[in-house]
């Protein structure tokens, strides 16, 4: 399994190589509008995308793994040096700093250093996970040879601070779009507002049949016993899979067990 380079919510890195199976196999432009940490990105390596995220700190990080791989390890390096030194308090500074500028050098020490690397934003958009202190980060060494490769691999692509519908408005017949939004069973919020409105993005589906685009989409399925599967109109789409994604941090009361994940995957070919 290939190494992250930025931790985010929702990571389909343990299901990559499944979900690669159901992907067509020729399409034009690839479009991935909720693009969050990549791992289909890097695993498709599609030689022209277009990729998207209403997080703009998120969508300057990218490009500068894309454009400035040297420059953005040098400014974790800068970073995770001055935690070893300073100790926690740096954290909380850098921190306070990037929920003032928005830097996404800022964001990317962050996410390696905060506790489990669970990227959080409260209402307001700032960032506000703690310091994980029982670890020191990723060593700047390691990261940099991440960083390096993963801007190998998105060579192909363009990054816009954009919602999920203007990301994919030039999308045409030959396209192929990769669908990873806010599940609908999701707590939590969608950087700093509510989940995406779902009767619209029903529609946008409606709408991906109609100018004849083939998309993927990965949503709410099973974990364990409970079925939190949504009802989608049967009409958009043709088939659907459920994909395992490992073990839920949550365990049955009774028995302590751990509880398999399965998430929806579905197709409109």
């Amino acid at each position: 399994m290939f190494s992250p380079v930025i931790k985010w919510s929702g990571s389909k890195r343990s299901q990559a190589s499944e979900i690669l199976k159901h992907v067509p196999e020729r399409y034009n432009v690839y479009y991935e509008p909720f693009v969050g940490g990549g791992a289909i990105l890097y695993a498709l390596k599609p030689v022209k995308a277009v990729c998207g995220d209403i997080c703009e700190p998120l969508i300057q990080l990218w490009n500068s793994i894309k454009k400035q791989p040297e420059e953005l390890a040098e400014a974790y390096r800068i970073r995770w040096e001055r935690l070893q030194d300073e100790g926690y308090t740096a954290y909380y500074v850098i921190r306070d700093d990037f929920n003032r500028t928005k830097n996404p050098e800022d964001l990317l020490f962050l996410s390696r250093t905060c506790v489990n690397g669970l990227i959080r934003f409260n209402a307001n958009g700032e960032f506000n996970n703690s310091l994980h202190h029982t670890r020191p980060g990723i060593h700047p060494d390691s990261l940099k040879k991440i960083i390096l490769e993963w801007s190998e691999h998105i060579k192909g692509a363009e990054f816009w601070a954009e919602d999920y519908q203007k990301t994919t408005a030039q999308a045409k017949e030959g396209d192929f779009i990769y669908l990873d939004p806010p599940y609908f069973h999701t707590v939590g919020r969608y950087y700093g507002t509510s989940s995406i409105d779902f009767e619209e993005f029903m529609d946008y589906l409606d709408g991906l049949n109609q100018r004849g685009i083939k998309f993927m989409l990965s949503f709410d399925g099973k974990r364990g016993d409970t079925d939190y599967t949504v009802e989608l109109p049967e009409e958009l789409y043709k088939h659907h899979y459920f994909i395992a994604s490992g073990n839920s941090s949550f365990k049955k009361v009774m028995d302590k067990e751990q509880q398999q994940v399965f998430e929806s995957l579905y197709t409109n070919y």
